[in-house]
Parts: C-alpha cells; structure tokens; sequence
C-alpha cells in the first residue's frame, strides 16, 4: 500500500497502526461462499466493504497456510501455501488487492514455535538421527528410566515429548504432539522463517501477527521446570509447573529483533507479538531501542477483574511500565479467550467497547464482538478443539462460532449448516438487524470508530487518569487543543459525574459527545453534573464558544 493509501484520518506523520485499529479474523467463520459449512478466502473479500463501512483500519487473518488442522491451522505444512479449505494464493492475493484499495491494512498470522508434523522439514528431520535438518528440531535421549528428558508439560495438557520410535528420541512440543517445536538456537531455521516473511511481505502483507513468541527460545539445557507453588486445583495442567526454561528465555530478544530487522526492509510493515506474560516481562518484548515487536500483545483486560479500580490500577502500571516511545495496544478477546459479553454480560460489554476504543494505545477487534456475541452453547457432538478433548472445559469453540450477517438460514454465513453451532439468537443478534438500530452494539461500535477518527486525542492523545469513585472510572484523553473525557460506570447503579468549574474562562461548555446506551448526544451538564446510568460509559468533549458562533474544543 502506498502512502497516498494511507487512510484519510490518521495523522501525517503518525503510523498506521498507531492511530488505527485492527479487526481479528477467524477466516473458518466469517464466511463461507462455496457451500462446505467453512468461512473461506473468497468469503473474507466479500466482506471488505462492511469492514470498512465499520470503519477499522486493519485486518488480521488468523492462521490461513497450508495445515492438516490438527489445531485448525497452528499446524502448518506449508508456510509458502494456502490452504485449500480456504481458497488459493490466487484468492490471498485479490483479498490483499481488494482490502488495499479499501484502504484497509492486512496483517497475517504466522507461526514459527512449530510446524505440523506433516512439514516436509519434520518428515526429513524424523527419518534419521543424521538428517541434515534433524537439529531443525528439539531432540533428545530418553530420560535414564526411559521416560521424557525433563518434566515439562504440553500448554493442551500431557506431556509434552512424544518418543519417536524410529529413532529411538524424543521431541518437544510446546502444544499437539502434532505440532513439533522447530529449534530456534538453529541459523538455518531462523534463514528459512525469514524467507517466509518475505514470502509474504513480497505479496503485499502489511505486518503480522506472531504466534506464542515469548516460546521461540527455550533453554540450551533443557533444565526441569520448577514447580508452581501457587497452583490450585481445576486450573490447567500447565499451570502445575513455572514455565522458567520452557518460555521467556533471554535469547528471543534477538531472535524477535531479527524478525523485526526483516519487516524493516519493507515501508511501514507492523510486526505485533503474542505474549502470555506480566507486565514487567510483556513490555520487555519492545525490545532493546524499540527493536522487538511494535505492539507485544497486552491482554492484561483479559485476565483482570472487571471492577474500576482494577482496570484504573492496570492502565496505570501499564502505562508507567512502557518503555520510552513504546506504543500502547489493548484487547478485549480473541479466538483463544471467552468472549467480553461472556465474561461481564451485554450490558457492560457495552462499557467494554466504550474503554477498548478510547484507551490510549491501539485497539484489536475481536469479530463477532461488535454483535455482542457472548458464549454460544457447544453439544457435546460438535466439540472441535483438541484442547478440549485433552482437557474438558478448557475448550475454545464458543469464541469461534460463525459471524452472523442476516436473518434466515445459518444467518448468511452459509447455505448448509456451519462447522461449529450459530447463537440461538442468531435471528435478531446479526449484521443486518443491527446496522440500522440506532441503539444496537454495532452502531455504539461504529460510532466510537468514528469518533476515534474525528478527535485526535483519541487516535493519539495523551492519557490522564482523573477519578476513580466506587464503580466509576473517569480519564481524559488530551491532544494539542482538544480535550475529551471518559466516564464508565462498571456498576449497576446511576450515579452523578461533576465537571468542573472554571469561571475564570467565560463559555466554556461539556457536551456528550457519546453514550453506551444510546442518545444523548449534545447533552450538557445540569447543575454541574452528569448523570449516568448504571452499565453506561459517556465520552464528553469540553468546548469553547468561536466567534461565528459555533463551538470548538478548549485547550486542555
């Protein structure tokens, strides 16, 4: 994409994926357009205009390259190759093409931790001790009794080393047995992964996700993991041990500087990084000057408890625990996580939409969320993910159900019945209903992504924590002249939010600019308060009267 492409709202000067936001695709569910029950390439480009009718910047395309989908597309055969479940390179290439002259950005899912053990890289590696690319993989003797070389756990359960009989060793994987971890300490492995990158950089793609980065490096010794003191019982099997020597190595640094070294030979490419860890080890993934990933993944909304003073004390040690010039990002869900309306309810993924999008930082879209999806019910006979074979009630289908476009059968997303289950309430809870109901989630999704178009303060500003009063977080988002406020009660309970008073500057005014629950734009204070409802965030903009009468923002 050249630069005269670059979408009209975001600043000169400023990077794409800094004022923009990215919308994830799950290509399985979006949509199907040959009739098989699977969301499809074809089916992603069909769709580009209601993307950018949305208004996002960006598109992520989960995994999409050749894989026997052993975990549906996390087992790659193929790096260089679309899969034909999915469509063609042919078809890669027209969604790019299609997606560039929308203006929108395309970022893909890549996935160096491992390959599928179908890979013609692992099928060389296991034919023999003495294979020329039996060190592109992670092999080792058996322990003396015979049993695994070290006490580490696969992240789906199980052990995770799997003997090889032929050979008479066994090899690590960090997930399926399916899916052998390549051996990243190796040069001609991290040759080979750059050429994919530039595989697909020479096609067009504008960045890319990378999948569990912080496993790339594990230890040179392979020592035993610790273990974890603090487990409690029901948790994963994982989370037995502290992953001290299996992850989070101090040697990935480079590795990821590498990488980034890559995308660095092409204009303004985005690479962003997929990182489980605390704050204190995520921002360590910017690396060294800001040569590691652009965004390491912040999933902290995740996995922090949905009250105001927990998210308040979360932005604020992220946003003190940042390395200088490191850019925010935040995320709601993804295709591994229980949806935002699963986990607080439709009213408050309300409130979530509203915090996502006016945060400081760049914001992902998980699809479906814009709809309100919450946790579709999965029968038992169509359970799909591996992991929840491995370990019932860890599974991930419920976020991975079909988009739902329209009324009727199987909601627009097919003509025959989908690869997973639709929401009961697919009838009403769809694209067509919604996209014309002026209270619906979709137009308060649509609406926020207007805004954080129009107001720089919220593509770019500045963050400052104002308040925090029970169940009511209140921040300003700052820039140049503009200043914006952000009330979110994550309460059930309306309560009354002051502004302030300033005499001394004569005319100015607060307005709404936004609420949660619908209307109420152009209100201004009573008495010097706002009121707000239980579940309602508000986004407010101070104004100045101009000469010609009409208002303009005030300087902050």
């Amino acid at each position: 994409m050249t630069e005269d492409a670059k979408p009209a709202h975001l600043l000169a000067g400023e990077l794409w994926w800094k004022a923009g936001i990215v919308y994830q695709v799950y290509p399985r569910s979006f949509q199907d357009t040959n009739g098989d029950g699977v969301g499809d390439l074809r089916g992603v480009t069909a769709r580009l205009d209601y993307l950018a009718w949305l208004g996002v910047d960006a598109l992520w395309l989960s995994p999409v390259c050749r894989s026997p989908m052993a975990d549906y597309g996390y087992d790659v055969s193929d790096y260089c190759d679309i899969d034909p479940l999915f469509g063609t390179l042919a078809d890669f290439d027209a969604l790019v093409a299609e997606a560039h002259r929308r203006r929108l950005r395309v970022i893909m899912d890549f996935v160096p931790n491992h390959t599928s053990q179908e890979h013609p890289w692992f099928c060389e590696a296991r034919s023999s001790r003495d294979n020329p690319k039996r060190d592109w993989y992670i092999w080792r003797d058996p322990a003396p009794d015979g049993g695994p070389p070290n006490n580490w756990i696969s992240n789906f359960g199980g052990p995770a080393w799997t003997l090889d009989p032929a050979t008479g060793q066994y090899y690590y994987h960090a997930f399926l047995r399916e899916q052998p971890d390549l051996n990243w300490r190796n040069p001609q492995v991290r040759a080979a992964m750059h050429d994919v990158l530039r595989f697909w950089l020479d096609r067009g793609v504008d960045g890319f996700r990378v999948d569990v980065i912080w496993h790339l490096m594990k230890d040179e010794a392979l020592r035993d993991n610790p273990m974890n003191p603090d487990y409690v019982p029901g948790e994963p099997e994982i989370n037995t041990l502290v992953q001290l020597y299996s992850a989070d190595q101090p040697e990935v640094m480079q590795v990821i500087a590498e990488m980034r070294a890559v995308l660095d030979e092409y204009d303004a490419r985005v690479l962003i990084g997929e990182i489980y860890l605390p704050l204190e080890r995520l921002v360590a993934y910017y690396g060294v000057d800001l040569s590691g990933a652009h965004l390491p993944f912040n999933f902290q909304l995740i996995q922090t408890p949905w009250h105001a003073a927990s998210v308040a004390r979360l932005i604020a040690d992220y946003e003190a625990a940042l390395p200088e010039g490191g850019w925010p990002n935040w995320v709601l869900g993804n295709h591994d996580q229980p949806r935002i309306a699963a986990r607080v309810g439709e009213a408050q993924a309300r409130v979530a939409a509203v915090l996502l999008l006016t945060l400081r930082g760049t914001p992902t879209l998980y699809y479906g969320d814009e709809i309100g999806l919450g946790r579709v019910p999965i029968p038992p006979e169509r359970v799909r993910d591996p992991w929840e074979h491995n370990e019932p009630g860890r599974g991930r289908d419920p976020e991975r159900t079909p988009m739902q476009w329209a009324p009727g059968p199987q909601a627009g997303f097919s003509t025959v019945e989908p690869w997973l289950p639709l929401d009961p309430a697919a009838q009403t809870r769809n694209v067509e209903v919604l996209r014309d109901d002026p209270n619906s989630i979709l137009t308060l999704h649509r609406r926020l992504i207007a805004l954080r178009r129009d107001h720089p303060a919220l593509g770019i500003g500045a963050y400052r924590a104002v308040s925090l009063s029970g169940d009511v977080l209140v921040y300003d988002r700052l820039h140049g002249d503009e200043l914006i406020r952000v009330a979110l009660n994550f309460g059930h309970e309306a309560c009354k939010i002051p502004v302030p008073s300033e005499p001394a500057r004569e005319g100015l005014a607060w307005e709404v600019l936004l609420s949660s629950a619908g209307g109420r734009r152009g209100e201004v204070p009573q008495e010097g308060h706002f009121a707000l409802a239980g579940d309602e965030a508000l986004v407010l903009i101070r104004r100045a009267p101009a000469a010609n009468g009409s208002t303009h923002p005030l300087p902050a």
